[in-house]
């Protein structure tokens, strides 16, 4: 793949469009899911000393569900995607923090 090709598969890969899903109608309710996409890009090309000439490139995209717009009637509302492994982490930090200070404050008293 050349690199301008490359480049022109990030640019669609990560694009508005993929940020909202479709939106999906039940029972007088319509949902549309979003989500946060990054992507990056990296290429180069060169010469070898026996004059031969080469390029590579590569492109990486990610995405993660943020939450999405619940719409019933006039009423719509934004509800945000709770990543548990992300909540569990920052309990699990905070209960370790507490645990440091609870000691070092025994340890000086």
């Amino acid at each position: 793949m050349k690199i301008d090709e490359l480049i022109a598969s990030v640019k669609d890969s990560v694009e508005a469009k993929r940020v909202y899903a479709e939106p999906y109608e039940k029972n007088g309710v319509t949902v549309i899911a979003a989500a946060s996409i990054s992507g990056g890009t990296g290429g180069g090309s060169g010469r070898d000393e026996k004059g031969q000439e080469g390029e590579g490139g590569g492109f990486g995209v990610a995405a993660k569900p943020t939450g999405a717009y619940v719409i019933k009637g006039d009423d719509v509302r934004w509800v945000p995607a709770v990543d548990v492994n992300r909540l569990i982490a920052t309990i699990g930090a905070v209960v370790i923090a507490a645990i440091f200070v609870a000691r070092f404050k025994r340890g000086r008293g």
